[in-house]
């Protein structure tokens, strides 16, 4: 048994009885903001947002209301653009209950949330100008991935599900989908017993960011696996019926949060202990494929970026690499290789320069972006 195995496996509990439910009066409830706010909602959601963007929204719009509120605000003639620039002078200097401040990028969403609510109640007449109009939103800075998991890593990830067991063999599956797919969290929780076309060897993202769908290749591996999870170990966790591809160990759609949860152990099993564990898996998707050659427009599609300056980041031209692009082409190596040598490194190098440097270019071109 190998290490943390024991920790992994675990009989099925009883499933805890639901209590009655608790009902809270809304202190909101009588607001006739709140009204404008649901408005809003109902034309996001015929307008084709997602009901994960109308729930974000929901949640930022609240605070914004709740704000005004404790101003004595319920009219929403009554904001002006220098109250709007107020709260986001709030929403900056804010911390949170462990003295932490509000990252800029839930500043950013709280904000974009109060813009385009803005901007609806003005094109719906209710009032005559915009004060969010021009409001300046916060730059959120780009960074490099704090963690790039390499080959070796990832398969030692894989190796901790141990596919003897039921839970295993699913956990292995899982595991392989995230690592071959570069899927987010949120999407493979939304997948169907129907989605993965084994036969073709693709699967079919139904559900993806922003309610867009897309088709990525599986690989031959994670074919594998999923074909023996669904013949082996998903009828056996069944305990309803329901479509979902992946099921808990009570026999439930499996949400985000606990594949999260459930990556992040197996990492933790395999020595690794760093935050974002669906992420890394994605991460490392993108980043080997562009290792091994792959273009970097089509790991945008496989990601389901909208935009290309995001996938650089995320699968930014490797260290390796441009070490080898160094030694090959800086005039302060200490020897010069022979020639069949040298022509082979530099056949590498140019391969790396030539992502590079097409990477740089699109940044140039394209100063948009969507989270990742």
């Amino acid at each position: 048994m190998r290490k943390g195995q024991l920790l992994k496996t675990r009989k099925r509990a009883a499933v805890k009885p639901q209590g009655p439910a608790h009902t809270q009066d809304d202190p909101l409830a009588h607001k006739l903001l709140l009204r404008y706010m649901e408005e809003h909602f109902e034309w996001m959601t015929v307008t084709g947002y997602s009901l994960d963007t109308v729930r974000a929204r929901r949640q930022a719009i609240r605070k914004f209301i709740s704000w005004i509120d404790e101003r004595g605000i319920d009219d929403v003639r009554q904001i002006t653009r220098p109250m709007i620039e107020r709260y986001q002078r709030h929403l900056f200097y804010y911390r949170k209950a462990n003295g932490q401040p509000l990252s800029i990028g839930m500043q950013l969403q709280y904000l974009a949330a109060i813009k385009l609510w803005f901007k609806w109640l003005t094109k719906a007449h209710h009032i005559l100008a915009n004060p969010a109009a021009d409001l300046e939103l916060p730059r959120q800075p780009k960074r490099l991935p704090g963690r790039i998991l390499n080959a070796a890593e990832v398969e030692a990830v894989l190796a901790e599900a141990d596919p003897s067991t039921t839970q295993g063999l699913r956990d292995r599956a899982l595991l392989e989908l995230l690592y071959a797919t570069g899927l987010r969290r949120s999407e493979a929780a939304s997948l169907g017993v129907y989605d993965p076309d084994l036969l073709r060897g693709v699967l079919w993202v139904r559900h993806g960011k922003g309610g867009k769908q897309r088709v990525v290749p599986l690989g031959t591996r994670a074919i594998a696996w999923l074909e023996k999870y669904l013949t082996e170990a998903r009828g056996e966790l069944l305990a309803a019926d329901t479509q979902a591809l992946f099921v808990s160990d009570y026999g439930q759609p499996m949400r985000a949060d606990q594949i999260a949860d459930k990556v992040r152990r197996y990492m933790q099993f395999a020595g690794i202990h760093k935050g974002g564990a669906t992420h890394l898996l994605r991460h490392a998707c993108a980043t080997h494929m562009l290792e091994g050659g792959a273009d970097i427009r089509f790991i945008q599609a496989m990601l389901g970026h909208t935009s290309l300056e995001t996938t650089e980041i995320y699968t930014h031209v490797s260290i390796d690499k441009l070490i080898e692009v160094h030694r090959a082409t800086h005039p302060s190596r200490l020897e010069r290789k022979g020639h069949d040598q040298a022509a082979s490194v530099q056949a590498v190098a140019d391969d790396a320069a030539t992502m590079l440097l097409e990477a740089l270019t699109v940044a140039d071109d394209d100063d948009g972006g969507d989270e990742v």
